[in-house]
């Protein structure tokens, strides 16, 4: 960023700090807005416009398998954009995957429907969908690395939850725009041409880019790398295959991570998707109820995150960490009693206590995958064990969820789905070290080990 460093090559003042991670912020909420409007849309929408002939349950599932593929990408997202972070810089490969994310969302909010193309449409839809999953695959290892190496010792846990803060306000943005549209517009209108409008909307992406390009720098510890390696040419100072040096020397850290990170994956997309689906169309609620308690949830979680990663700060990655995941298990059943009330108010406090003790693990988890890994390979081995948590937890829940209602009729399968994760995330998290006091710019000892 085009401010002044201080006394320390590539430090900057807090106040410039805060610019970067507010850039982090606002280019997740944009991509995460990109990516939610599918899955709301896959709730809604897609059903109807690209699965007309199925039945309604088996529109549901065919439109969550498309939501699917995004997760499938999204690990080959991380390895390709984590080669070029951890190569060529935090900055560019961040950008990259920004406007990647316009061009797919766009083009989906302009495709034809199955009306017009037949089965080509959902082949379409799907390849499209691939595309928003590489880009998020590269986007969080970007925001989240730009947010926590420029970040002071101190306070990683409380500047990584920015890049994170923008789930909650891409859910809000999303949930917002189909809640106006739906509310304005005729049921014939919005599914002919009103759910487009988000999707196009996303052009703004690439303004986002363009200002980063102009006005970002890259991260303290990867200009570090980038002196060491002019200085002796003939050391491989930045890694020339990091994906490869990642899984021959951290492997079992990358997987885990995922173990731990799926509990979060899985419930999340449970919370703001398949709960969208159970709500109106098992509990035949209305879907603007629903989609209110959403966007209600949303905006109490962005400060929740915030408050749970500055506690990390102090206390440790995992104890707040662990305390997310044994609260999840918890909160399995009550989840579903409350959902089952059929009110506002019921299905508002089912998912505010879910994506409360999500956020325990959510709000600190930039900090503590970026510090589990040294600055050369940082990129490619924090985004492939997000990404990993996210194929394994988001991919799948809502389908697992929709079927396991569909065979058994009931929430309690789905309720011990989420203590199985929970219980799988505690062993993960145990078996990995504290992080919080561990050194970003570590290029020297790297190297050295």
């Amino acid at each position: 960023m085009s401010t002044p460093h201080s006394s320390e090559p590539g430090r900057l003042d807090e106040r410039s700090i805060r610019k970067i991670a507010m850039l982090s912020l606002v280019g997740a909420s944009v991509e995460w807005f990109d990516f939610f409007l599918y899955g709301t849309a896959a709730a809604l929408v897609f059903p109807k416009l690209f699965f007309p002939n199925a039945d309604p349950a088996v529109g549901v599932l065919l439109a969550f398998a498309t939501f699917g593929v995004g997760f499938v990408a999204r690990p080959v997202g991380g390895v390709i954009w984590g080669h070029f972070g951890d190569r060529y810089g935090r900055k560019q490969a961040f950008l990259t995957a920004l406007l990647t994310m316009a061009v797919g969302s766009v083009l989906i909010g302009l495709m034809p429907t199955y009306a017009a193309i037949g089965v080509a449409a959902p082949i379409l839809l799907t390849v499209l969908r691939f595309v928003q999953g590489l880009a998020v695959g590269g986007q969080w290892g970007g925001g989240v690395l730009l947010a926590t190496e420029y970040a002071p010792a101190g306070k990683r846990g409380y500047y990584g939850s920015f890049a994170h803060i923008g789930v909650p306000i891409g859910v809000l943005l999303g949930v917002v725009a189909f809640f106006f549209l739906n509310q304005s517009m005729s049921p014939e209108a919005f599914l002919g041409y009103g759910w487009r409008i988000p999707f196009v909307a996303s052009i703004v992406l690439v303004a986002v880019a363009l200002y980063a390009k102009a006005r970002l720098e890259d991260t303290p510890a990867f200009q570090h790398l980038q002196r060491l390696a002019a200085e002796d040419a003939e050391q491989d100072v930045v890694s020339r295959s990091p994906i490869v040096e990642v899984m021959r020397t951290s492997w079992a850290r990358v997987l885990l991570a995922g173990g731990a990170f799926t509990v979060v994956n899985t419930t999340f997309y449970l919370y703001i998707t398949f709960s969208v689906d159970y709500g109106t169309r098992i509990l035949s609620m209305s879907r603007a109820s629903v989609l209110l308690a959403l966007a209600i949830v949303s905006v109490l979680q962005i400060p929740l995150l915030a408050i749970f990663a500055a506690i990390s700060d102090r206390i440790g990655r995992r104890p707040m960490y662990l305390a997310g995941a044994i609260g999840t298990a918890v909160w399995a059943f009550p989840l579903f009693w409350l959902m089952d009330t059929r009110t506002g108010w019921g299905m508002t406090l089912a998912l505010l206590g879910g994506q409360t003790v999500l956020s325990m693990m959510y709000g600190p988890l930039a900090a503590f995958f970026s510090e589990l890994f040294n600055a050369r390979l940082r990129y490619s081995g924090a985004s492939l064990g997000y990404q990993l948590g996210a194929l394994l937890g988001g991919a799948v829940s809502s389908i697992i969820a929709v079927e396991l209602y569909r065979v058994f009729g009931s929430s309690v399968p789905i309720s011990l789905y989420i203590i199985l994760v929970s219980v799988i995330a505690v062993a993960c998290t145990l078996a990995l070290t504290e992080t919080y006091q561990h050194d970003l710019d570590d290029a020297e000892e790297a190297l050295a080990r």
